[in-house]
């Protein structure tokens, strides 16, 4: 298991995945890929994809230690992927080519930004 210490002189290089909102720096989304979309997304050495499906605009964030106990980790439907730092916000939009393979995929797709509205509530 790598580590998620983040030196504070790579703060800046901080991005957030659009679809888990999981936080890494780019040069670890381009060399390791999304711990939790990597089968769907396939970021690893494909930087202009990492660009495209994360951003460097997010809001707050959190540190969950053991996703499937966290009442948080719920909230933020967050349970079921990998310990880390999330952001509870990431701004962006996903190019229309990426939410159309997320769906062939069965991945349903909820925006991290806050303007979806909550299904099953």
């Amino acid at each position: 298991m790598t580590s998620n210490f983040v030196p504070p002189n790579q703060a800046r290089s901080l991005r957030a995945c659009m679809v888990c909102s999981v936080v890494q720096t780019l040069q670890r989304f381009v060399r390791e890929g999304c711990p939790n979309c990597e089968s769907f997304l396939d970021l690893t050495n494909h930087p202009d994809s990492v660009q495209e499906c994360t951003s460097q605009v997010y809001e707050g964030l959190i540190t969950l230690a053991d996703p499937s106990q966290s009442w948080v980790a719920r909230w933020q439907r967050l349970d079921g992927y990998v310990p880390g730092v999330y952001a509870v916000k990431v701004v962006g939009m996903l190019p229309d080519e990426v939410i159309s393979h997320l769906e062939d995929s069965g991945v349903r797709y909820i925006p991290r930004d806050g303007t979806a509205q909550d299904d099953d509530t």
